[in-house]
C-alpha cells in the first residue's frame, strides 16, 4: 500500500519525521473537506447528509460534482472500517436511479448550464477513510464503476493528508441519459483515426496530431495512478484532480495542453506558454502550453512534470 512521509526540520537541522493521526469525530474530517472540496479533489459541493429515500434507507456523506461533469458520490470513515466500500456502491445505486432529483439539485446549487452539462457515463465514487483492507483494493479493480480510495491523516500544525491508495477509472455506463447521448451524437468531430497509445481509454485524434499525441500522451502517462478520461470537448488526465487537459487543434495542427500550475511561477514565452486566468476556455488548468513539434513537447517536459510533482 503506498505510504505518505512526511518530514520536518529539528533545532539542530535534523530531518524528523511526523506522526500521523486519525480524527477524533468523522464528522471533523468530513467538514473539513467539505470546506475545500474543491481545491483538494476537484469537486463542487452540492449536499451533505443527503437522504436517500425509504428504499436504499441511508445518507449519502457528501454529493457533488467533479470538474469533468461526473456525479460523485463522497463516503467518510474516521478508521479503516472496509464498510465504507460496499456503503459507497449501493448509494451509487441510489444515483442511478435518482437522474432527475440529482439534475434539479445540481440546478438548484450550481445552476442551469452545470446541470445541462452533467456527464452521466462514469459516476463516481471517493471513498476517504484512515485505511483500506486488501478485499477493498481488489474490490475497487472488479467493479465496474469508477472508485477512488483515499487516505487521509492528520498531521501537528493543522496539516492534513489526502493520499490516493487505490483507483479504478470504471466503464462507461451504456445506460447514460437520452438527453447526452443525444448531444454528444450532435458533436462534429475532425477527422480522426484510432490513437495508438491507449485506444480503450482515449479513443480518437486527429490523423495530423497522431505522432505528436502518441509522444504526449506518453508523457501525461508515465506516473503513477494516472486516471485518463476522454470526454466531449478534451481529454482529461489526473488523480484525484484534473492535472492536464488536452485538446485538439487540427486547423493550427497543434495540441493545446492546460496544466494545474500557477502561471506566476512560470516565464510566459509568447507563441508557447499563456495565462488562461480570466480567459474562458474548454477544460481545466490555468496555463495553456502550445505544442506543434516535438521539440515543443521536450520544452514542456519540465511544465508537466512540475503539474504531476505537485498533484
Amino acid at each position: 500500500m503506498a505510504e505518505l512521509m512526511l518530514f520536518r526540520r529539528d533545532a539542530d537541522g535534523q530531518d524528523v519525521e511526523l506522526s500521523g493521526s486519525t480524527v477524533a469525530l468523522e464528522v471533523e474530517l468530513q467538514r473539513r473537506v467539505e470546506a475545500g472540496l474543491e481545491q483538494m479533489l476537484g469537486i463542487r459541493f452540492l449536499a451533505s447528509e443527503y437522504p436517500t429515500g425509504p428504499w436504499h434507507r441511508g445518507r449519502i456523506d457528501t454529493l457533488g460534482l467533479d470538474e469533468n461533469g461526473s456525479p460523485v458520490v463522497i463516503e467518510f470513515k474516521k478508521g479503516s472500517d472496509s464498510g465504507v466500500l460496499s456503503q459507497a456502491v449501493s448509494y451509487l445505486s441510489w444515483l442511478e436511479s435518482a437522474h432527475h432529483e440529482f439534475e434539479a439539485l445540481v440546478r438548484k446549487v450550481l445552476g442551469a448550464e452545470a446541470a445541462e452539462s452533467i456527464d452521466w457515463r462514469r459516476p463516481r465514487m471517493v471513498c476517504i477513510a484512515a485505511g483500506f483492507s486488501h478485499h477493498d483494493r481488489v474490490a475497487v479493480q472488479r467493479l465496474p464503476e469508477r472508485i477512488d480510495l483515499v487516505r487521509y491523516r492528520v498531521f501537528d500544525g493543522g496539516l492534513l493528508s489526502l493520499l490516493l491508495v487505490d483507483s479504478s477509472p470504471g466503464s462507461p455506463n451504456p445506460t447514460a441519459s437520452r438527453r447526452h447521448r443525444e448531444r454528444d451524437a450532435a458533436v462534429v468531430s475532425a477527422p480522426v483515426v484510432s490513437a495508438g497509445p491507449a485506444p480503450g481509454s482515449v479513443g480518437l485524434v486527429p490523423e495530423c496530431l497522431r505522432d505528436l499525441y502518441t509522444e504526449l500522451d506518453d508523457a501525461l502517462t508515465a506516473w503513477d495512478e494516472v486516471e485518463v478520461a476522454a470526454l466531449r470537448h478534451y481529454i482529461a488526465y489526473g488523480r484525484l484532480v484534473n492535472v492536464a487537459s488536452v485538446i485538439f487543434r487540427p486547423k493550427h495542427e497543434a495540441i493545446l495542453v492546460y496544466l494545474r500550475i500557477g502561471p506566476d511561477s512560470v516565464e510566459l514565452e509568447e507563441g508557447f506558454t499563456r495565462d488562461m486566468r480570466g480567459i474562458g476556455h474548454l477544460g481545466t488548468g490555468d496555463l495553456e502550453v502550445r505544442l506543434a513539434s516535438a521539440a515543443d513537447l521536450e520544452k514542456a517536459a519540465p511544465l508537466i512534470r512540475r503539474a504531476f510533482e505537485a498533484a
